[in-house]
């Protein structure tokens, strides 16, 4: 319970700095559908065991519970497990602390609650956040990784998928303040691709929020199936007030 508390305080914190440095930069909306979609969570779980497990792990996320996603425990052991050979093991980070101090500055958070953990009310939930940060990546020779991040700004994080997005560049403009005279402001006007990446434009972004609905899937498993009995308790509860209106006004009718 004490680990959990504090790998939440430490998501919170990362994320409180998140939102301080990103300006106002709008939040794109993640497609809500894949979060049901079985093929696209696979795809998902494919995408951060082979490109985020080497450096975040999911402390409270244990390999088995991806059968809930459709796979067996021999397809999660044959394509997914890469830090251990128990199928029962938490998905637990290989790189070492105290090298992730050294390069990092510090370990980076664990993903089990990510997506929960990142919601801003005022712009949108933390799947659509993590959504746009994973798409806005930009290369930056000034910055110690060569990266950086439209959201995000001076992001420790490298661009880790950036062999299937490519290498991109950002194109500012020198714009006149409205609000001052004489002043002028540095906007955002677009990327441009340097280098092409493995995948198109579309495919990336589809590849990007499959990563995302599977994150968004491991901060609450059964969210799905949570959704699915809500809604039939509420179907329940409409037919029974229509049951209990028509035996009040049967049971009243006589009464004078």
């Amino acid at each position: 319970m004490k680990k959990l508390i504090l790998i939440l305080l430490a998501s919170l914190s990362v994320s409180a700095s998140a939102v301080a440095s990103e300006g106002g930069v709008a939040w794109d909306k993640f497609p809500e559908g894949k979060v049901t979609d079985m093929a696209a969570l696979q795809h998902g779980a494919k995408l951060f065991v082979n490109y985020c497990l080497n450096c975040h792990s999911a402390s409270f996320m244990r390999y088995n519970r991806l059968r809930d996603i459709g796979l067996t425990e021999d397809q999660i052991k044959k394509n997914l497990m890469f830090a251990t050979d128990k199928v029962g093991e938490t998905m637990k980070v290989s790189i070492d602390p105290k090298q992730a101090k050294e390069w990092f500055g510090g370990l980076p958070p664990d993903l089990t609650v990510i997506a929960r953990s990142r919601a801003d009310f005022g712009k949108g939930s933390g799947a659509d956040y993590l959504y746009t940060y994973l798409r806005s990546y930009y290369r930056d020779d000034t910055k110690a990784t060569g990266w950086n991040n439209l959201v995000f700004p001076s992001v420790a994080m490298p661009h880790v998928l950036w062999e299937l997005q490519g290498q991109r560049t950002a194109k500012y403009v020198e714009e006149k303040d409205p609000h001052h005279e004489g002043k002028t402001e540095h906007r955002f006007a677009g990327f441009e691709q340097v280098t092409p990446g493995k995948l198109s434009q579309i495919d990336y972004d589809d590849s990007v929020a499959d990563l995302v609905g599977f994150l968004q899937w491991m901060g609450e498993p059964a969210q799905n199936d949570r959704i699915k009995l809500g809604s039939f308790v509420l179907i329940f509860l409409a037919i029974f007030t229509v049951i209990a209106w028509r035996l009040n006004a049967a049971f009243w009718k006589d009464v004078k």
